[in-house]
């Protein structure tokens, strides 16, 4: 189902000349009212007159999270307060948080944006979305619960948490859409395998989007698998508006980028040059549509490519390859590139193992060591270490060969490993804190 064919499915043609005329009214509002982008552009001598079509973005300076929480938190603001209907925030584990702030119109728009998103994987006035992303401050339960209203959808607002009551009202009350992160969409997936009042068999799910965090194929066969569902991505961020950026149509080849509201790029991150057509780079983003906080060239970090082919959906939204990993999520560990998403790829080919798993990454001398906890499931787990290396020698190997990091693996007994509500963290990196 297209939500709106007009946008959604534009010609290449029109959809460029759509994009550079709101390209030149966003560049015009932030250099005439955020002093942090005058100024970025009086250091590249650059003026709005100067962005005459789209082709002109790569003239504009970059704006990084780094920038963000600099100006903290309204420098970026380009509306008076008196326009400001909603704020968000990042979680901010880092530093300061980074503060977004909405018009009426960008929250609509947002809105729209996740409509887009729910009407492609078949969602209308016959659903009801039980939104298990948390509410607040995060832009994931809030964004989820308007872009179901939007498509007329029934709204469940269970936030993230209080899990048992969470399968409960799923089967009672008749949810047929699920919409949370996919670590915490697998562990409702448990809670509802080891309960004695919630059977599968009675739920009326047929479908889920998860996103704000990354998850691999074999986490949607598991996901499927789990919730007798089709498991959608869903794509956004918080600098831009949240989720609904983008996600994925019922071919599942690729993520649909909104591309009337959210203009794409793939730089280099090592040159931040453009890269060529097809090729794996750096993501990009400059919003077309904000009014209170437009942000010009954001560098997300996350790795991947765009496909400008048309969809056989009949989409010609540009399509976003799986994202690899984020830059600054990748580790080094002994002067090889891992990231942990690789780490679930590989888990998620053994039958015999959950996709839990926790990296602790340490140094000891000179040399740093990679341990990694995973988890046996039930019919497999037993706490004789000589019964667990049949299966601890293949994981191994595989890593090895796929990652070409060498392992301490060590196994836990199930449920072990720690569920999370929100944003799944499989890393702990003991090495920033060595003096």
């Amino acid at each position: 189902m297209i939500y709106n064919a007009k946008m959604e499915c534009m010609s290449r043609e029109d959809m460029r000349k759509l994009q550079s005329e709101r390209l030149q009214k966003i560049v015009k509002t932030c250099y005439e009212k955020v002093p942090f982008y005058t100024r970025k552009m009086d250091e590249l001598g650059v003026k709005p007159e100067d962005i005459k079509s789209i082709d002109d973005i790569v003239k504009l300076p970059f704006t990084t999270k780094h920038d963000l929480r600099d100006e903290y938190p309204y420098g970026l603001q380009a509306v008076p307060q008196s326009e400001i209907r909603r704020v968000h925030a990042s979680s901010g584990t880092t530093g300061k948080p980074v503060v977004a702030t909405y018009t009426q119109n960008d929250l609509d728009h947002w809105a729209e944006g996740v409509a887009r998103v729910l009407a492609a994987g078949g969602v209308g006035k016959e659903d009801v979305v039980q939104v298990s992303y948390g509410y607040g401050l995060f832009t994931g339960g809030l964004g989820a619960h308007d872009g179901a209203n939007k498509v007329g959808a029934v709204q469940l607002p269970t936030s993230a948490g209080n899990s048992e009551k969470q399968t409960m009202l799923m089967q009672d009350l008749g949810s047929t859409v699920l919409a949370c992160t996919p670590s915490y969409a697998l562990h409702l997936a448990e809670v509802i395998e080891n309960s004695d009042k919630v059977n599968l068999k009675d739920l009326k799910l047929r479908v889920g989007f998860f996103g704000a965090e990354p998850w691999t194929e074999g986490m949607r066969r598991e996901l499927q698998s789990k919730l007798g569902i089709k498991a959608y991505d869903i794509y956004g961020l918080t600098e831009m508006s949240g989720p609904g950026v983008g996600g994925e149509c019922d071919c599942q080849d690729g993520t649909h980028l909104w591309e009337d509201m959210f203009f794409p790029e793939i730089i280099n991150p090592e040159t931040l040059q453009p890269c060529a057509p097809g090729e794996f780079g750096e993501l990009v983003f400059t919003s077309l549509c904000k009014e209170a906080m437009p942000i010009i060239r954001y560098r997300t970090r996350d790795l991947t490519r765009l496909n400008y082919g048309k969809c056989a959906c009949g989409r010609t939204a540009v399509r976003m390859d799986r994202i690899l990993g984020r830059s600054d999520d990748m580790l080094i560990v002994r002067g090889v590139n891992v990231f942990p998403s690789q780490i679930e790829t590989v888990l998620t080919e053994f039958p015999v193992f959950t996709p839990q798993y926790f990296i602790t990454i340490d140094r000891k001398g000179n040399e740093d060591s990679f341990d990694l906890d995973v988890e046996l499931r039930t019919e497999f787990f037993s706490p004789n270490p000589s019964k667990q290396m049949p299966y601890i020698k293949p994981l191994y190997d595989r890593i090895v060969s796929l990652c070409g990091i060498k392992p301490n693996i060590h196994i836990k007994e199930p449920g072990a490993i720690t569920r999370s509500i929100g944003k799944a963290k499989h890393v702990e990196d003991k090495r920033n804190f060595r003096g």
